[in-house]
């Protein structure tokens, strides 16, 4: 006879269960939306002064950074989830030091800047605008990592200001993507239920964030950057981002690089030296 303890453990166990599955999609919405806030561990640059942007409904902190020399234009800096500024100052130093104007700011939701959802463009694309309408007029060129890669797409189909983009990392869509990160225990129905959440929560259309779509309505050149080894977002994302770009496009696949480890790779700074060289003397 099984005692009675053991029905006791195994009603707990089942309970638990039940109640983990009912509370999933609210957890997987709640992951989502509000991604870690990554403290500021770097000083500001010399060259730079704290600047506050006003975004869409959100006050932005980040960085304006003067170039040294006769100025070419500006780089606008944009970081990946659950970073923040403090990734730019190494390219800050590369490209004011070679005049350029640099602004790095916190995303929403992120570091410093307000904001209570990441919604990876939705509205971020918007607050970039708003950065843009502060910047002289000159080439503009974005540079995006992951997040920041969605974001610059994003904003470069709707927005003529920007002469082009380096991104990398970049994923095809949000909905793809958050599928494929899934925990194995959330099933499509729990995934759909949670993106169901997240979209109330957030006030925004998941199905609406894509690069992928954005890129059909690019004409300005891009350059993806992607690891080989990439096992968070593979590297089949940018290369069909390449693949429906409107204009000049170049895609380079890093070897032995996995994510978030692609503007580490001297190649990639290789690359994206000459593509800047070449949008600035194209303008």
């Amino acid at each position: 006879m099984v005692r009675a303890s053991a029905y006791v453990a195994v009603i707990t166990i089942t309970g638990g269960a039940a109640a983990l599955y009912r509370q999933a999609p609210e957890i997987a919405a709640g992951a989502l939306l509000h991604p870690v806030r990554t403290q500021m561990m770097a000083s500001r640059p010399v060259n730079c002064i704290d600047r506050e942007y006003l975004g869409a409904n959100v006050k932005l902190r980040g960085w304006q950074c003067a170039a040294g020399g006769t100025r070419l234009g500006t780089i606008v800096y944009l970081h990946g989830i659950a970073d923040n500024r403090a990734s730019a100052v190494g390219p800050i130093r590369r490209f004011t030091a070679a005049g350029f104007d640099v602004v790095a700011y916190d995303a929403r939701a992120h570091g410093q800047s307000e904001g209570d959802a990441c919604t990876y463009g939705f509205y971020e694309k918007q607050d970039l605008q708003r950065v843009i309408d502060t910047l002289p007029v000159g080439p503009i060129v974005l540079i995006g990592t992951s997040l920041g890669a969605a974001v610059a797409l994003q904003a470069a189909a709707e927005d003529p200001r920007i002469s082009g983009i380096v991104a990398a990392e970049v994923f095809r869509d949000l909905e793809t993507i958050a599928t494929e990160r899934a925990p194995t225990f959330m099933w499509p129905r729990l995934i759909r239920q949670a993106f169901d959440v997240a979209e109330a929560r957030g006030h925004f259309d998941i199905q609406a964030v894509s690069p992928l779509e954005a890129a059909r309505r690019i004409h300005v050149p891009v350059l993806l950057l992607h690891g080989e080894r990439d096992t968070d977002t593979p590297d089949a994302h940018s290369v069909l981002v390449h693949t429906a770009l409107a204009g000049p496009k170049r895609l380079v696949l890093l070897a032995g690089i996995r994510h978030n480890e692609s503007l580490g790779s001297p190649e990639a700074w290789q690359e994206i030296d000459r593509w800047i060289a070449a949008i600035v003397r194209g303008v």
